[in-house]
């Protein structure tokens, strides 16, 4: 068994053209993201005295959130600014209607797709450090278990003091350096984690593939995931929690919606655990079961795999709209344990700022604006049509990837994991692809590429033996 070839001839716009993505904004929307201006300056409040910070992937532009967490009697207040992208474009123009076309940003291994033009992306409306912006800031009170007392969002002027990376927090905080801004975020984030699994909360912790450019040419690698990445996501799910809370008290808003698991989904997972060894105590809920487990073993990872199933039908969901007068039935997000919303990453992201509005409007105690109101139905339909070509998108990237740096080695064989009984993940490069031969499952095995077709991004194997 050899090891990883990479290649640098991926060519991602064969992935473009499929999928119809165009990069460039119709001459009038760019020139409306290159005038925009703050439409709600009067009235702002200045809160540069806050030290945020925003934590992002290395060399990230588009910049929607910064954060400041600090301690108050016994509990915490957590402040979480959003870039106000409501406050940048103006309803009823050229770029309004660009980006209810658009939906999100579409990332690939080369580059993005922006919902924004880029000077209003990465520019005007990102929080980038030492500049001005325009912000929905959010300020969420805490008890001592991470227990929300108070939540509420206006609008206000901040000054972010610097750009971090998780693999940077990350390595200060484990050097005992970490920025006081964020000193309390492990310990919040564990808080609200641990809030979330009392509440039902199913977290799948799945690995995630991406296609990375190395000196070499192209691979495929899991992405990296650092503690700071889990609790920075716990900041984003509380302000999501607030923001579906605030927005079902004013009886309008636009939720994002996964239905509970099925019980019998349970039951079988309880004996696909059972099976392949993974102990799961009587009264242990399935978040708490799932919380434990070890994915970096055989078993544990086929266990997770498994649990995937558990999360189907995920979609978003307005209320208070002439269409859809009373929120769902079900309006829980079965992922976060509580009705949930989209209100943190309006940048690339279109069913934020809509929700954001109308947050600020009901913490204001305003009429929710019309334009925000009337889009709610639309901008739902959007969501739920370009996270399908999102997924998509991603998974032809990889797929694409994976053909190209196997292409030549059919044949050859392979040391993996199985993830299911027909699937398998090599240990290099990190190719998750169909395997057939009934290879066992949760275990370490020797697989045989029979299959790497670069036109049909397609990748298969066949089972040869089991590995001690």
């Amino acid at each position: 068994m050899r090891g990883p070839v990479p290649s640098s001839a991926v060519d991602f716009g064969a992935v473009r053209t499929e999928f119809e993505l165009v990069e460039d904004f119709p001459a009038d929307v760019l020139a409306e993201a290159r005038a925009s201006a703050d439409r709600c300056a009067e009235g702002r409040e200045d809160r540069r005295d806050i030290e945020f910070v925003t934590i992002d992937p290395p060399g990230a532009k588009d910049l929607d959130q910064a954060v400041h967490i600090a301690a108050e009697g016994g509990g915490y207040l957590v402040r979480y600014a959003i870039a106000d992208v409501g406050a940048l474009v103006a309803p009823g123009g050229a770029l309004e209607a660009e980006t209810r076309r658009r939906g999100q940003t579409m990332y690939l291994p080369d580059g993005s797709v922006p919902l924004h033009p880029r000077p209003l992306s990465e520019g005007a409306g990102s929080l980038l450090p030492e500049q001005d912006r325009a912000a929905a800031l959010w300020e969420i009170h805490l008890d001592a278990a991470g227990e929300v007392t108070s939540a509420s969002v206006r609008r206000a002027l901040v000054r972010s003091r610097a750009q971090l990376d998780y693999a940077g927090v990350q390595a200060d905080f484990d050097a005992g350096r970490v920025h006081p801004s964020i000193a309390l975020l492990p310990e919040v984030g564990a808080l609200r984690a641990a809030w979330g699994r009392a509440h039902g909360a199913i977290d799948l912790r799945l690995p995630a593939q991406e296609a990375v450019e190395g000196p070499d040419g192209w691979t495929v690698r899991i992405e990296p995931r650092t503690d700071f990445d889990a609790h920075n996501a716990q900041i984003s799910l509380l302000t999501g929690v607030c923001a579906a809370d605030i927005m079902l008290r004013a009886g309008v808003g636009l939720l994002r919606t996964l239905p509970a698991a099925p019980e019998d989904a349970v039951a079988d997972l309880r004996r696909t655990a059972a099976a392949l060894g993974q102990d799961w105590p009587a009264g242990v809920t399935v978040g708490d079961f799932l919380a434990g487990l070890d994915v970096t073993t055989p078993p544990g990872l086929a266990v997770m795999t498994d649990a995937a199933r558990l999360l189907r039908g995920s979609g978003y969901a307005p209320f208070g709209t002439a269409a859809a007068p009373e929120p769902p039935a079900d309006r829980g997000h079965a992922g976060v344990g509580a009705p949930y919303a989209h209100v943190t990453a309006p940048l690339r992201r279109l069913a934020d700022r809509y929700a954001t509005e109308v947050c600020l409007a009901a913490c204001a105690g305003s009429p929710i604006p019309d334009w925000a109101r009337g889009a709610l139905d639309d901008v739902a339909e959007t969501m739920i049509r370009t996270n399908t070509l999102a997924n998509k998108v991603d998974r032809a990237c990889i797929d694409l990837t994976e053909a190209v740096i196997l292409a030549g080695r059919v044949g050859e064989e392979f040391a993996a994991v199985t993830m299911r009984a027909d699937q398998v993940l090599l240990d290099e490069p990190a190719v998750i692809a169909p395997c057939t031969g009934g290879p066992p499952e949760g275990s370490r095995v020797t697989v045989r590429l029979e299959t790497a077709d670069v036109a049909s991004r397609k990748v298969s194997f066949a089972y040869e033996k089991a590995l001690a």
